[in-house]
């Protein structure tokens, strides 16, 4: 039985998404595993557009719950975390107890990330926790991601790759994407 991977991540919203997801797809059968692409199959249409976008959602739901795993791209997307579409669907796999492994295009991580959105203006307050000049606390693990989504594929087994991608490839780069199918590969 060949194991489905869902390649999960916001390569949906590029404007070449059909070339991006095709190149993933192929990487995906080349390690043995059998891709599973959001856009993979047209959705019927809806009256309106929140009718639609329940249909994609639900769409999504059924290719996750067809899959054992999940590629999942935790770029940032949009701002300085991962695209959330991309963290519900890792939760969505987390919790149903299937093979997890994810990446980013980007070596700084989290707390680097969210520090910059700040230009630097980060202080420890008087309860010991760093905060920025809105007073918010910023979590400082020393991981690629909100210790949710790192943790939830770390604690289960899971690889997290960071590579540092050029600029104008964050979301076309496939050698972290790569690193996590030789490691499931292995592990299968």
């Amino acid at each position: 039985m060949t194991v489905k991977l869902y390649l999960a991540g916001p390569e949906v919203f590029l404007p070449n998404a059909r070339d991006v997801m095709e190149a993933k797809a192929a990487l995906t059968r080349r390690y043995g595993f059998e891709p599973i692409c959001p856009g993979d199959i047209s959705i019927e249409p809806a009256p309106t557009l929140h009718e639609f976008g329940l249909k994609i959602s639900a769409v999504d739901e059924d290719m996750m719950n067809a899959a054992d795993g999940v590629i999942a791209n935790l770029t940032p997307f949009r701002g300085i975390a991962a695209d959330p579409g991309t963290a519900f669907e890792l939760g969505y796999m987390c919790a149903q107890g299937k093979q997890v492994a994810a990446y980013t295009n980007v070596l700084d991580n989290h707390y680097e990330r969210t520090a910059g959105f700040y230009d630097g203006q980060v202080v420890k307050g008087e309860d010991g926790y760093k905060r920025g000049p809105d007073g918010l606390s910023l979590e400082d693990f020393d991981m690629i991601d909100n210790l949710m989504l790192h943790g939830g594929v770390e604690r289960r087994g899971g690889p997290i790759f960071a590579h540092a991608a050029a600029p104008d490839a964050l979301y076309t780069d496939l050698t972290a994407f790569e690193k996590c199918l030789i490691f499931l590969s292995k592990r299968t």
